[in-house]
């Protein structure tokens, strides 16, 4: 009877030593920076009433036409990490991240001074996001002052909008005098908020000690989500330098996305009493723009260098 009861107190001494030897619960830290170039390429949606072309005009005629493609996906990142080990395999993080994109031609038009009915314009997207970002950390084992981890999780925007920024130069009128066309330069800004998204990632990385409670790490991630348009509005207007944005409609200022058009829709291709349909002020002008839905993507594949602390 004692030497059962020595052995069994001694299986459970072994246990409670691997036990402890396997769990090494722990908080880390993680600050790092991350540069993404863009993995697919999609053609971006209409801008403005523009459709994603670059068009060249030359003496009057169109030459050239090609559709407008990228991705978001391309741009530059900071964030910063809370994790905790559960065991000496599994662990937890959740990241919180800011993103800025590279900019992004959206559509262009380019003409020369024998086309004075189409104007030249070039519209350039960019986006910036707060995001979150948890995922469940798979541990490799160190080996040698190096260790391999991978992870996946999910992206959640929590903040953040597509800035469009176009610049023309239309004919706005013929001068006699002169024997010219007279062009204004216009600017103007659009902001576009999201609706609620989620994306998903997934990343290979390893750290590397260099004291007791520090190490640097290093991650390759490919993360893949779309964006969906909620609302646009037009912060900024001028013409000639000059501001201008009082002089529009509220339906030329802010955009209602829709995922359907009808007649019932403040929109100038479905509203048939519109006067001058191509400035799209509609019947109701006080009313937000009617747009169909639009989305963007943002995927990319990514380097993150940083520092790891360990408590």
């Amino acid at each position: 009877m004692k030497k059962q009861l020595f052995l069994l107190g001694f299986a459970l001494c072994t246990m409670t030593m691997v036990a402890q030897t396997e769990k090494n619960e722990s908080w880390y830290f993680k600050l790092g920076g991350s540069y993404f170039m863009q993995t697919a390429a999609t053609e971006f949606p209409t801008v403005g009433g523009n459709l994603p072309l670059n068009r060249t005009y030359v003496g009057g005629k169109l030459v050239s036409e090609e559709s407008v493609t990228g991705s978001f996906g391309e741009g530059f990142r900071t964030g910063l990490t809370a994790g905790y080990r559960f065991n000496t395999r599994v662990g937890f993080e959740m990241g919180v991240n800011y993103y800025s994109s590279a900019d992004k031609t959206m559509a262009q038009t380019t003409t020369d001074a024998n086309t004075p009915s189409i104007y030249n314009f070039k519209s350039v997207g960019k986006i910036t996001a707060f995001d979150l970002a948890p995922s469940l950390v798979l541990f490799l084992g160190e080996s040698n002052g190096f260790e391999p981890y991978s992870k996946v999780g999910v992206i959640v925007p929590v903040h953040g909008d597509l800035e469009i920024t176009t610049d023309a130069t239309p004919a706005i009128g013929f001068n006699p005098a002169t024997s010219s066309y007279v062009y204004g330069n216009v600017h103007s800004v659009d902001k576009v908020k999201p609706n609620p998204t989620v994306g998903f990632m997934a990343a290979l990385g390893t750290s590397y000690k260099l004291g007791k409670n520090i190490s640097a790490f290093a991650e390759l991630e490919y993360r893949n989500f779309t964006v969906h348009g909620k609302s646009k509005e037009t912060t900024s207007f001028t013409v000639n330098g000059n501001d201008a944005l009082a002089t529009r409609t509220n339906s030329q200022i802010n955009t209602n996305y829709v995922d359907r058009l009808d007649v019932n829709s403040n929109n100038p291709l479905f509203n048939p009493n519109t006067a001058t349909p191509d400035t799209k002020d509609t019947t109701r002008p006080n009313d937000k723009m009617d747009e169909l839905s639009s989305y963007v993507g943002i995927s990319g594949l990514g380097l993150t260098l940083g520092l790891k602390y360990s408590l």
